[in-house]
């Protein structure tokens, strides 16, 4: 089921993210629906940034600031005065959060804080969408897809501070926002690919970089497992997920898992080998040296929930989605614009069948 335009069409909106990778896919696809939308975030860290490559801030302007400020959040809600809240700013890399953990924390978990309590009174808010990721779950290794109703935890500090984002957003709820009328809920998403993502420490990105320089791309962990998706599959579920809290405050699920099916999981190496195949076999991979923090090396999601609740289905398989990723940037290196590929993807999504 796609997003609704009717629902969507003139309703307020603050997204926080706009700026990055999701975020920016995001406000594109809230605009092509009608939404008028106010951005919240810190400038782009990358450049190239799809932000910028698509050049114009969302419909009623933006707020470039950062969530770890109460002020900062204050002053976007009040300039937004939305129905309906979007929270993706976060700090989302694995690897910087070993090395920044403090600040990891005060991202995800205090700049969530400040965000619902800049919500705390607001009339005419009806819905708050936090997303967070797959990571929240307290991984055993076993190798079964994880579900809603599992435990939050998490080894490293990305993964912790998102698993406390949870507890602070479930805390919010039940003290000061469902008994308001409003909506709130989190969505778990994550290993997510799609033309315009350069961050650092992400696969396609890194794929890019070692294409450019006509090396492998170095793997830590090539044998992974991952419920990789493209881009637009969460975002998909995050709008009809926001509306199912808009429509039913408190009948909505209060978290909701979004990935694909079971038997879509692949191994890093397997995503690397199969967009090398898009680009004649380059740039293939070779392991990473040294020695590199600790991560899961199984992680899946049970997406059974989103489609019972929702009618959320994923709609492209694995493959279709690295296609979709390597033909985006084979297009845009050859001279197409980034806001004519992204428009096009959206079209084309909207067009398939779950």
């Amino acid at each position: 089921m796609n997003p609704s335009a009717d629902f969507w069409a003139g309703r307020r909106v603050l997204l926080t993210g706009h700026t990055g990778f999701k975020g920016s896919w995001l406000a594109a696809w809230l605009a092509r629906l009608g939404a008028r939308v106010h951005g919240l975030a810190l400038p782009p860290e990358t450049r190239p940034s799809l932000h910028a490559l698509l050049g114009a801030a969302p419909a009623l302007g933006e707020t470039i600031g950062d969530i770890r400020d109460p002020a900062t959040c204050a002053a976007a809600m009040a300039a937004a005065s939305p129905e309906i809240v979007l929270h993706l700013a976060a700090q989302a890399l694995v690897r910087r959060s070993y090395r920044e953990p403090a600040a990891t924390y005060a991202t995800n978990a205090m700049g969530t804080l400040n965000l619902l309590e800049a919500a705390r009174g607001r009339p005419g808010l009806r819905a708050i969408l936090v997303a967070t990721t797959d990571k929240v779950y307290r991984n055993d290794g076993a190798g079964r897809a994880l579900r809603e109703y599992d435990p939050l935890g998490g080894h490293d500090p990305y993964s912790a501070s998102k698993a406390a984002a949870e507890i602070v957003v479930e805390s919010h709820r039940a003290s000061f926002l469902a008994s308001a009328g409003v909506g709130v809920a989190t969505a778990r998403a994550g290993n997510v690919i799609g033309g315009g993502d350069w961050s650092e420490d992400r696969i396609i990105p890194d794929l890019l970089r070692a294409l450019d320089a006509g090396r492998p791309v170095e793997l830590r962990y090539p044998d992974a497992v991952r419920p990789w998706q493209h881009v637009l599959e969460p975002l998909a579920g995050y709008l009809r997920h926001a509306q199912a809290l808009a429509e039913d405050p408190a009948g909505a699920p209060t978290a909701l898992n979004f990935g694909p099916d079971p038997g879509a999981f692949l191994t890093v190496r397997d995503l690397v080998a199969r967009f090398s195949a898009r680009f004649a076999g380059r740039p293939g991979w070779t392991p990473q040296p040294g020695t590199h923090p600790a991560e899961a090396g199984y992680l899946t999601l049970d997406p059974a929930r989103a489609a019972a609740t929702l009618g959320w289905r994923s709609r492209l398989p694995a493959d279709t989605a690295i296609d979709w990723t390597a033909g985006w940037h084979a297009a845009l290196a050859a001279g197409a614009r980034a806001a004519d590929l992204v428009l096009a993807d959206i079209e084309r999504y909207e067009g398939a069948t779950p």
